[in-house]
């Protein structure tokens, strides 16, 4: 079929688009036009398969052409010339509107897609031609995608406006800043005069450094300014201007670079500096591997995180020379001492990376409590070796969560000295238990016992105890107390007397007198505060945290208790066991001490035990895991004796059964006697309850 065809070389066929019809002449595939008679073809407005046996990527000097595959109408000569003269007319004006936003003019092919170099991201570090432009078939239209992840820049454009687009919807079309190409006759550079001269003499730039680095002049409002000129492999890339009043301006629409930037090539070693004449006073100094930043420092650090690299476009010098920068293993930022210094200082190292980053440290002025803020006032008013020396002594720059011992010598001189406060660790107030447990500001301790024993009771009296030594303050979250009960039970052991008439505690003794009701109401106010839930829900370990975390900057408080751990909210994600959300919660509990300095006291009950015999549980005992030994930092089991057989049924066991900190304390066990009466504790041999 397709042979008889072919005899009919003249056959008028009817040829179809989208939107109309042409009437043509077919052509067989030996008389195939090429792209570039253009003017004589009108290409269907679907993506076409190759039209003859020769390859569809046809390779240009602009980029790479394909065509897509889809079902193909063969091209026919259009009889109408006034048509051919409006296409012709259209890819014209669409060339020079590609060219205005940075793509470039070529000799496209409509209907085809072309790859090419994105002007907006370059192609990355390899070049990659990831651009796909698509000239529509009737050349009006222009649409362009970067497939390159970093980039993904896409827009399109029309020839003449109000004519219809088979696109529906267009993004609206970026515009892309043409670098422009400079050259010292261009901008009429000149060489330096000597007012000049005297300027950078005056601050010991000396005349083969102002040479060595192309510093010309030019002519600006009939005055001569300086113009340090950028150069990348020796080509003039930017320029840079400041007139007597210390005006800057640069040359618009060039590539911002380093200035310097050839000094670093295959640097492994490089200086950063703040501005122009600080490169050159680093040169003065012995070091040519400096550059500076064109731009100068921002007011403060940016609280965004690091933009990508096509839309970071204030540090877009430092993407510009990466090829240069990448190389260097150490990088010293000698930013200017002011807040915009440190701040620029923290942004390079934001995206250089400050682990091969460095700082430095600018010399204090004598008889005065100010620094030297810049390269240049060393280097004029102490000389070159002040300079050398500066950098010389940089020092690593600080990465959050690194650290070396150098970082806390005061911390650890503090501590040997025992200058720092309780650091060694405060009195419980029991001459009998300070042997074995100590309180250290930070630590968590975990206190268990069987039901019944005294534990919240012996919380109870050692805050007390350190609220009388030392003045401590405590946050309570205590959900198995009523804050009546809990407040009358601190307000006995701090007056030392029954809250009601004695009798109701089967023993005789004068209750609290209104005057010392009224005292130990005050007390407690001033010294302890609650952490409860004002509804019927039960707190998790966040909530109670953050509750915390407000005490400590509101109150400041030294110590918190939670008790008991059975009566917080525990629900946890269903892939995560038990053991592994004790580990969680302790583990964020201990951060929280960590930080705030503050002393966290947790009573966990031990699972039930079927087949007890009296004696004191182990910390393995407590429901749950047994992290709640291993995370920490003391263990403590309180344990009440029951039997006459065993002793006065008054007599408390305290049972150190862990002590990380062996400056603390150590494993033992201490008694003590429980005043029922007034809730107090006493060393078992009838001494004070708190040291004198």
């Amino acid at each position: 079929m397709l042979l008889n065809y072919r005899k009919f070389l003249s056959l008028n066929i009817l040829m179809a688009t989208r939107n109309m019809f042409f009437k043509g002449t077919y052509l067989p595939r030996t008389q195939l036009l090429s792209s570039r008679t253009y003017s004589k073809l009108l290409f269907s407005n679907h993506p076409s398969k190759p039209t003859s046996k020769s390859s569809p990527f046809l390779i240009k000097s602009c980029g790479v052409s394909y065509t897509p595959h889809a079902r193909a109408y063969s091209p026919v000569e259009v009889e109408n010339e006034e048509v051919d003269a409006e296409n012709s007319m259209r890819l014209s004006i669409l060339n020079k509107k590609l060219e205005n936003v940075g793509i470039g003019s070529g000799d496209w092919n409509p209907g085809q897609y072309h790859g090419l170099i994105c002007p907006m991201c370059k192609g990355g570090n390899s070049g990659e031609k990831a651009l796909s432009l698509l000239i529509e078939h009737d050349g009006n239209t222009a649409t362009w995608t970067c497939h390159r992840a970093k980039c993904g820049w896409k827009g399109g454009l029309k020839a003449l406006a109000g004519l219809k687009s088979s696109y529906k919807k267009m993004s609206g079309t970026t515009t892309v800043k043409k670098i422009r190409k400079i050259t010292e006759h261009e901008l009429n550079l000149q060489p330096l005069s000597d007012p000049i001269r005297e300027f950078f003499s005056m601050r010991m730039i000396s005349g083969e450094t102002l040479r060595r680095n192309n510093v010309l002049r030019c002519t600006h409002d009939d005055k001569d300014a300086i113009a340090f000129t950028y150069r990348r492999k020796g080509e003039l890339v930017g320029c840079k201007y400041r007139d007597e009043n210390k005006k800057f301006w640069q040359e618009s629409n060039t590539e911002k670079i380093l200035y310097g930037l050839d000094d670093i090539d295959g640097a492994t070693e490089i200086i950063i500096v703040e501005g122009e004449i600080d490169k050159l006073s680093m040169e003065e100094a012995g070091f040519r591997n400096c550059v500076s930043v064109p731009d100068g420092a921002p007011a403060s650090v940016s609280k965004k995180e690091v933009p990508s690299e096509e839309q970071d476009t204030k540090y877009q010098y430092l993407w510009n020379c990466k090829e240069y920068l990448e190389k260097a293993t150490r990088i010293i930022l000698a930013t200017d001492g002011d807040q915009p210094g440190q701040a620029l200082a923290e942004e390079l190292a934001r995206r250089l990376g400050r682990e091969r980053c460095w700082r430095i440290k600018w010399p204090k002025k004598k008889d005065d409590n100010e620094y030297y803020k810049d390269a240049n006032e060393v280097l004029a008013n102490l000389g070159p070796e002040a300079l050398r020396e500066v950098i010389d002594n940089a020092e690593l720059y600080p990465i959050q969560g690194l650290y070396s011992f150098k970082d806390f010598t005061s911390e650890i001189d503090a501590y040997y000295h025992q200058t720092l406060d309780f650091q060694l660790g405060v009195s419980t107030g029991w001459r009998c238990l300070n042997e074995f447990y100590n309180v250290v500001p930070g630590e968590l301790t975990i206190v268990t016992g069987v039901p019944n024993s005294g534990k919240s009771e012996w919380i109870d009296a050692l805050l007390c105890n350190l609220c009388a030594t030392v003045g401590w303050k405590f946050a309570l979250c205590s959900m198995e107390n009523k804050v009546r009960d809990h407040a009358r039970k601190l307000m006995e052991k701090h007056v030392k007397k029954p809250f009601f008439v004695a009798s109701r505690y089967g023993e005789s003794s004068e209750k609290m007198s209104p005057e010392e009701f009224e005292q130990g109401k005050q007390w407690l106010s001033d010294n302890f505060y609650l952490i409860r839930c004002e509804n019927d829900s039960l707190p998790n370990i966040e909530w109670v945290l953050k509750k915390a975390k407000a005490a400590v900057q509101r109150y400041g408080i030294n110590g918190l208790v939670i008790d008991p751990y059975n009566e917080l909210d525990h629900q946890r994600p269903q892939f995560m066991t038990e053991t592994e959300y004790v580990s969680v919660m302790l583990t964020k509990v201990k951060r929280f001490a960590q930080f705030h300095s503050c002393h966290v006291w947790f009573v966990a009950h031990p699972r039930q035990m079927h087949n007890w015999v009296g004696g004191p549980p182990s910390l393995y005992d407590i429901s749950g895991s047994a992290h709640f030994i291993n995370k920490c930092d003391n263990g403590i089991v309180i344990h009440r004796n029951r039997d006459l057989k065993n002793g006065p049924v008054d007599r408390v066991q305290v049972c150190v059964r862990k002590v990380r900190n062996k400056v603390a304390g150590t494993i033992g066990e201490a008694f003590l006697s429980y005043d029922r009466v007034t809730g107090q504790y006493v060393d078992s041999n009838n001494t004070c309850a708190v040291d004198p």
